[in-house]
């Protein structure tokens, strides 16, 4: 089946049918998610081994990295949303044998990945400072989070580097080497954490700048593997810049899809913006919970990403080849394994969030208001699942408006208004609930967003499995 909006494609007869199109669904998703839920839980202590060991400093320091987290989210949607955009062509190219629209799709997401790290060099070098100023008035949390956030912006070359490459390798199945990439950039981030964060073996104690040095350098080095991959172990796709010019046409479709699910990522880095104000307005220790929070659930939440990372290219791939029930199959597979995980993170935050907390150096204040804040917080985990799968398969289908559309309700349509209004009537105590408020708007909305894709897009399909 050819999609509407794709070029006219020269099916090449020789071209082998990868093992996306082929392999039985459940061997197929986890071979593929497996290595990726790896890569994504490295990807999670990342962020929280440098919370622990900043937390170490002081709470002032705790709360001033907490405060960058969402220029790191849209940091994060900006590269994500790029990937999601060349995925989901790629994909399809593959599943259609159009092997140059994949290596269009590849240059031309490498460039559009240039061009954000050039946005974000600005914002490092002229609005770190003012970021933090409008936010609090306390000089010591400006200093220090100024430190963080200057240097994670004006590095971010190795974010940008390695998600776009990595997802060149997840698109077509090679999720082992993406965690080969993640895996090493991790390890160099939690050896360099403490060494230069407190001076260790002879540097220079660096404190917040330190951990923010720390990540930036095991994201390099995460950038340099990915692209040696892409070269070298990844045939199916040709990713060589040499004579490069942008593709309009190209550059079009990968935004088509691209763009709504980088506004469906950045809407929880102002989701974190206007939350924080919230919490700030009662005390600094509740953005400081809320920042750990994020880190911990990201334990949970990050495997279902890389469940649902593995699924898109299978999805994206039988979209393209006309396998309507591989879809269906995988689908039920990715609900299946997200409700799991999500069981265990809500049964986590139920027994144990005074032990959470506890990892980042709580103090009393901090676990007076955190420990009730996780356990009301992660009620909402198993709904989430549904909303994390659809969400992606809608995206891998070329429909991310239907995934902005989910996600703006949910996180500033609901969340953010429920949590500014049970503050007001209830509480800081009471704010926490807006996360289930929000999830149950989510679920409705995911429901009917994907009833109309099933009857209108997926319905469609002529099966040929």
């Amino acid at each position: 089946m050819q999609e509407s909006g794709l070029p006219a494609q020269k099916v090449s007869h020789n071209v082998q049918e990868n093992k996306m199109g082929v392999m039985p669904l459940n061997r197929l998703l986890i071979g593929m998610a497996g290595p990726m839920i790896v890569s994504q839980l490295l990807l999670a202590l990342y962020n929280i081994v440098d919370s622990v060991f900043v937390a170490r400093l002081c709470e002032d320091a705790l709360t001033a990295v907490s405060l960058a987290y969402p220029i790191q989210v849209l940091i994060l949607a900006i590269g994500v949303g790029t990937g999601v955009g060349v995925n989901a062509m790629l994909s399809r190219c593959l599943g259609a044998k159009d092997r140059q629209g994949a290596d269009s799709a590849a240059r031309n997401g490498i460039f559009l990945a240039a061009c954000s790290y050039v946005v974000f060099l600005l914002v490092g070098l002229f609005f770190s400072r003012g970021f933090y100023t409008v936010q609090t008035d306390n000089p010591v949390i400006v200093g220090y989070g100024y430190d963080y956030l200057s240097v994670i912006c004006i590095a971010s070359f190795g974010t940008f580097g390695q998600m776009i490459y990595e997802r060149l390798l997840q698109s077509t199945g090679k999720t082992g080497l993406s965690m080969v990439t993640q895996g090493v950039g991790a390890i160099v981030n939690i050896i360099l954490d403490p060494i230069l964060i407190f001076g260790l073996l002879g540097c220079p104690r660096m404190e917040v700048r330190g951990a923010a040095l720390a990540t930036v350098i095991g994201q390099c080095v995460s950038a340099v593997l990915a692209v040696y991959f892409c070269y070298r172990k990844n045939p199916e796709v040709d990713c060589r810049m040499r004579g490069f010019r942008p593709d309009g046409r190209t550059l079009g479709r990968i935004c088509r899809v691209g763009v709504p699910a980088i506004f469906m990522q950045a809407i929880s880095s102002i989701m974190n913006f206007g939350m924080n104000q919230v919490l700030l307005a009662f005390t600094s220790t509740a953005t400081a919970v809320f920042g750990i929070y994020f880190k911990a659930q990201a334990i949970i939440f990050q495997p279902v990403f890389g469940i649902t990372n593995a699924m898109a290219p299978i999805v994206a791939y039988n979209y393209g080849a006309g396998k309507r029930r591989r879809i269906y199959g995988v689908m039920k597979l990715a609900w299946l394994y997200a409700a799991v995980l999500m069981l265990i993170g809500t049964v986590l935050f139920e027994t144990a969030p005074g032990f959470i907390l506890s990892l980042f150096s709580a103090s009393e204040s901090m676990l007076a208001i955190g420990i009730p804040a996780l356990r009301i917080i992660g009620a909402h985990f198993v709904p989430a699942a549904f909303c994390i799968v659809t969400i992606s398969t809608i995206s891998a289908l070329g429909k991310s408006v239907y995934s902005l559309i989910i996600s703006f309700c949910r996180q500033l349509l609901v969340l953010l208004p429920a949590g500014y209004l049970l503050g007001r009537i209830g509480g800081l105590h009471a704010v926490w609930w807006s996360y289930i408020v929000a999830e149950c708007a989510s679920v409705l909305t995911s429901a009917i967003c994907l009833r109309r894709v099933n009857r209108t897009l997926i319905c469609t399909i002529p099966d040929r499995s």
